[in-house]
């Protein structure tokens, strides 16, 4: 019934706009008004701040579904649970009411910042700083590629408050859009997804209350690592989503097209690239439903043995799949399927950075070769 609700909802009111949000680079604001009015646009916020209490299966296949018409727009559940999960995992009763409430009624979105010019795989070498001022923190620095940066009122950033300790010094804080010195660079001019603004965030000078910490000091780093074991899921979903629309239309177009007197899915050399498109996008499919189903169990206190693995596993699996099956699916339409009147070509360029962000696929064997069932 939800996967049901959310086609239907992504098709009539996001699947429209796709192609102008990707021509005009800008941010999908028909899709966050429909996510907002049928309660999608942050279904993980627990029922009691106001949100759905949807579980990480559920927020996996309400991704999936944004992600099968329009990427960019997949971005504004995935990301919203990215920004505020630290929050839920490590943030005081009185900060969870706070920002989780605004985002679950869709007054608010949030955004993660964690990466820096010079600290990207390397996320422990950040460089932004928060020092400790009576009640207050004072940050200051720059993040790099921040998704929905300028859009999202509230920001998780992670700063360094005790530099001889490296990654056990680093603290996570929420900032808002409004703190006096929050700035943002240009958006970046990008291969894909570019209906989602990815820009830099300055902070110069931002004063913030001391209660505005996300758990401890010094347990941003952790917290952030955990986030990622959780969130990896999504964009593993993101990827799935945009696989099965690729092969969606693929298989449209080979039976409407005609060559030698009859349809070219009639083919065999066509037939056996869609059965292998198909097979790929379901072994991927399983592979991040049950890591998502992992994720449920550790958020309601279960064993953490195997999530890191298998968030690695699926977020790499799903987005190489996705890679492959996009480009598969622009050789079935041809010389069409290289033309921006057809949807496959931007489905090719926003599949690639699922495959680089939350960690390149690199970064992911490395994690999954340490965390080894």
């Amino acid at each position: 019934m939800l996967r049901d609700a959310i086609r239907a909802l992504a098709e009539a009111k996001i699947a429209p706009h796709a192609a102008a949000v990707d021509e005009e680079a800008r941010f999908p604001r028909e899709a966050l008004d429909a996510l907002v009015a049928g309660d999608l646009h942050a279904v993980h916020v627990p029922e009691s701040y106001g949100g759905a209490g949807a579980d990480a299966l559920a927020t996996v296949i309400v991704i999936e579904e944004v992600a099968r018409v329009c990427a960019s727009s997949s971005l504004i559940p995935a990301v919203n649970k990215l920004g505020s999960l630290p929050v839920v995992l490590s943030g005081s009763e009185e900060l969870k009411k706070k920002y989780l409430a605004p985002l679950a009624k869709g007054d608010a979105m949030f955004s993660y910042a964690l990466s820096e010019p010079d600290a990207g795989s390397d996320a422990a070498g950040m460089k932004t700083k928060a020092v400790r001022d009576g009640d207050f923190y004072v940050l200051n620095g720059v993040k790099r590629w921040i998704t929905n940066a300028g859009e999202s009122e509230y920001y998780t950033v992670m700063a360094v408050t005790d530099p001889a300790k490296r990654s056990k010094g680093i603290s996570a804080f929420v900032v808002e859009k409004s703190d006096e010195g929050v700035s943002f660079g240009a958006p970046e001019r990008k291969l894909g997804i570019k209906g989602s603004p990815t820009r830099e965030v300055y902070l110069d000078d931002v004063r913030i209350p001391a209660d505005r910490m996300i758990g401890e000091e010094g347990t941003g780093f952790a917290t952030a690592m955990k986030t990622l074991d959780h969130t990896r899921i999504t964009i593993a979903a993101q990827a799935l989503g945009i696989a099965q629309g690729a092969l969606d239309y693929a298989k449209g177009y080979v039976r409407e097209r005609k060559q030698f007197g009859k349809p070219i899915a009639d083919f065999q050399g066509i037939q056996f690239m869609l059965a292998d498109m198909a097979m790929k996008i379901e072994a991927a499919r399983q592979l991040t439903y049950a890591a998502a189903a992992k994720s449920e169990r550790v958020a309601a206190g279960g064993a953490e043995r195997g999530l890191t693995f298998q968030g690695a596993a699926a977020k790499c699996f799903a987005s190489d799949v996705a890679m492959e099956v996009t480009t598969d699916a622009v050789q079935l339409l041809g010389g069409y399927g290289y033309t921006r009147d057809y949807p496959v070509e931007r489905m090719m360029r926003d599949a690639k950075i699922t495959q680089i962000y939350e960690g390149t696929n690199q970064v992911q064997r490395i994690v999954m070769a340490r965390n080894l069932p």
